[in-house]
């Protein structure tokens, strides 16, 4: 049998709820993505809860709280200590994702779900890596190798592959194929034949218009209402799918000069967009190019202004605007209260750019028909006053009162339980001597320890105060020194730059961190009231995933020999799964949650060992990666009885040359066009020269699925040129 390979969905099948699923992989267990929804409702983490304790590792795709907004809480509460492993931009902007989402709750409750220090703790565990980057795990996780690659999506989203023994399991959800303007498409589509292929069907049902088209509508809905003088809130993410946004309108407000004002508004927008200054190398190719020829910033606002605060905005003069506020679900943040005052202006545009999460607010907006009035509840935190403050004060005296005290009656209980020669405070104990020395040289100091009474006992030598000797040690160059202790530990650094909550290496606006770190008494004030829907409300899709059609094209491509179905609703789940059956493979799954099914592969493998003196008459090729190599060889036994294989004994018998390898026709059009043979596409095929022909023959969708599933035919009359071609087709791969 195949690599053993179990799937458990802990939440996201057959609903839009956020997005875990533990994979189970010869009994090592992946957490694939942590996430939560934006009402932070702890019952959904039921399942998870109850293999937290049992998991070994932790991947996550996006830097959103759909796919790590549990991480905090799950390693607080339910123990969950596995390392972590992400890219550079999903930790770094999933990290300041947690800072917006948190400060926005604790302005307007009491929340306690979790702090700053769990968002740090939580976000130390992180391992990042590069995309196409193999990581090999140890110990437990031996012979297994994870890598990210590109997904789309959200800056550093990730399609995770895992390998054990030439095994692949594809983790892709929420992928785009479609090229943007900060973002490349997804690699999805470079993955062929894959063991299992976890994706899912949440846009199964969607088709999209045209790029094009959507920017045009978008930018036209905003211009109109904003020459009618009035303004468009736009609710969005805290660092993902708005940096789209922004540069949308950057790039248009550059080009026809406009001076309406844009303005970004979270807790943390000052160091989202500095962090994504240094991700360029992490965006398409045009803008890596553009920074490399012009050292010119995509993310250098000039019409995008940064906003922290509420109070910010307010000073803005009235008129015409534009406000890319959190949160997306409008359940809180800053976009929750503009919604309010700015909701009863007919003037007013509210542009929803993403679906609202299920029982948000947002996604009772974007009902058909909208609401016509909302009960919303505005709250604000206080600084306490007068009775209320002096009473909250004395609360905390008594609480530190009863602190001390504890501590103290634990302290004297320890003394008087664990020395036996208390009562004589002029005996000192050897032991007791050596094991303070060794406590003093582990924090790096001594403490000074008063002994009362300077009358010798009969048991001691002398009356003293206890004294540690520091004898070091010397050669004949000096005093030694060990390099130890001057050296900062890597581990230590780590947590140095996060102990600030909010820190970030320094890049963390004052303003938040001084609302982080304010201790100030205050109270939670809250009013309910019903707001009159008057402004307009448009849903725009510019979530960035792949539609439905393009979602079927590439499953149909990658044709995995088992498929596993998540994340998505009911009737997009099975309206993907009865397609997939009859169009990509005989073997799809859509599990629900908590049940484990077994998606382990089919195909049987062997290790064996491969003899040295075998090895010695190999001629290796390097083709891309890997070295390839024709072996012929016979199946034996080593004394451990594992197969191997040796040399025949006689001479081997001779084979067909094989060609290994793949090639794109119209890479093959410009390989020709440079070498003085003109070439050219019709009818499906390629034209070389004036009398050859090029066709590729067979099921692409099957490629690589076997020896003769795709072809390349030449046709064309016995000549100089037929020879030419062929053999410049035959240098496009590797003959074995």
């Amino acid at each position: 049998m195949g690599t053993s390979v179990q799937v458990t969905p802990l939440c996201g099948v057959y609903s839009e709820n956020p997005l875990s699923y533990l994979v189970s992989i010869d009994g090592f267990n992946f957490l694939v993505d942590c996430g939560w929804n934006d009402h932070f409702d702890p019952s959904l983490l039921e399942p998870l809860s109850r293999v937290a304790s049992t998991i070994d590792a932790v991947l996550l795709s996006y830097p959103d709280t759909m796919h790590l907004g549990a991480l905090p809480y799950a390693m607080k509460q339910f123990g969950l200590s596995a390392p972590v492993y992400a890219t550079e931009p999903v930790y770094r902007l999933g990290l300041l994702t947690m800072y917006d989402h948190y400060l926005s709750r604790k302005q307007v409750s009491e929340f306690d779900l979790f702090t700053l220090d769990d968002i740090d703790a939580a976000f130390q565990n992180v391992t990042r890596l590069t995309y196409s980057q193999n990581y090999h795990l140890s110990d437990k996780g031996e012979g297994i190798v994870i890598a990210p690659h590109v997904a789309g999506h959200l800056l550093g989203g990730t399609v995770w592959k895992i390998t054990k023994d030439g095994e692949d399991v594809i983790y892709a959800v929420d992928f785009n194929h479609r090229k943007e303007r900060h973002l490349n498409g997804t690699v999805l589509e470079s993955f062929i034949r894959p063991a299992v292929l976890i994706t899912d069907a949440y846009n199964a049902l969607n088709n999209q218009p045209s790029r094009r088209q959507r920017d045009h509508e978008f930018l036209d809905a905003i211009m109109k209402t904003l020459r009618a003088d009035g303004k468009v809130l736009l609710p969005v993410d805290t660092a993902g799918r708005v940096l789209e946004l922004i540069l949308i309108l950057e790039q248009h407000w550059a080009q026809h000069h406009l001076t309406y004002p844009v303005f970004f508004l979270t807790y943390v927008s000052s160091s989202t967009i500095e962090f994504v200054k240094s991700f360029l190398e992490w965006m398409n190719d045009s803008i890596a190019k553009s920074f490399e020829h012009t050292r010119d910033n995509a993310f250098l606002l000039k019409h995008v202004s940064l906003l922290i605060n509420k109070s910010e905005l307010e000073k803005v003069p009235e008129g015409p605007k534009i406000v890319l506020a959190s949160m997306a679900s409008l359940e809180a943040g800053f976009s929750h209260d503009i919604f309010a005052e700015w909701a009863t202006d007919p003037k007013n545009l509210v542009l929803f750019t993403e679906r609202g999460q299920f029982g948000t607010l947002a996604r009772m907006l974007q009902a058909d028909p909208a609401p016509k009035a909302v009960k919303i509840t505005l709250s604000q935190r206080v600084p306490l006053v007068g009775e209320e403050l002096a009473a909250y004060e004395e609360e905390q005296k008594r609480k530190k009162e009863e602190t001390l005290k504890a501590s103290l009656v634990k302290e004297e209980e320890v003394n008087t339980g664990s020395n036996p020669n208390l009562s004589d405070p002029m005996v000192i104990d050897s032991r007791e001597t050596h094991t303070l020395s060794d406590g003093a040289a582990a924090s790096g100091g001594y403490k000074d320890i008063l002994i009362d009474g300077f009358v010798p006992p009969s048991t001691s030598v002398a009356p003293m105060f206890p004294f540690f000797e520091n004898s070091a040690a010397w050669d004949d160059f000096g005093e030694v020194i060990n390099p130890d202790d001057y050296m900062i530990k890597e581990e230590n650094m780590e947590q140095a730059s996060m102990q600030g909550p909010g820190d970030l290496n320094g890049k963390l606006e004052e303003g938040s961190a001084s609302l982080m770190l304010d201790t100030t008494p205050s109270k939670v004030v809250s009013t309910e009231l019903t707001v009159q829907v008057k402004c307009s409300l448009v849903y725009m899709d510019f979530e960035g995933r792949s539609d439905g059609r393009s979602i079927k094209s590439i499953l149909a491509h990658v044709a995995p020999l088992k498929l596993v179905l998540v994340h998505g609703s009911a009737e997009a789940t099975e309206h993907l799964k009865q397609h997939c059956l009859k169009h990509v493979c005989p073997h799809v799954y859509a599990p629900q949650i908590g049940e484990t099914i077994d998606v382990t592969s089919d195909l049987c493998a062997y290790k064996v060992q491969l003899s040295e003196k075998l090895m010695s008459n190999v001629l290796f090729k390097k083709l891309g990666d890997y070295e390839i190599a024709w072996v012929d060889a016979e199946v034996g036994k080593t004394e451990s009885g594992m197969l191997s294989l040796l040399p025949f004994s006689a001479s081997a018998p001779p084979h067909k040359s094989v060609l290994v390898g793949d090639i794109k026709m119209s890479d093959f059009k410009q390989f020709l066009a440079n070498k003085g043979i003109q070439a050219e596409f019709s009818g499906g095929a390629l034209r070389c020269g004036e009398f050859v022909t090029l066709r590729k023959v067979g099921d692409p969708s099957q490629k690589g699925g076997g020896a003769g599933s795709q072809q390349i035919v030449i046709e064309g009359p016995l000549s100089e040129e037929y020879y030419k071609i062929r053999d410049y087709l035959y240098s496009q791969f590797y003959l074995l």
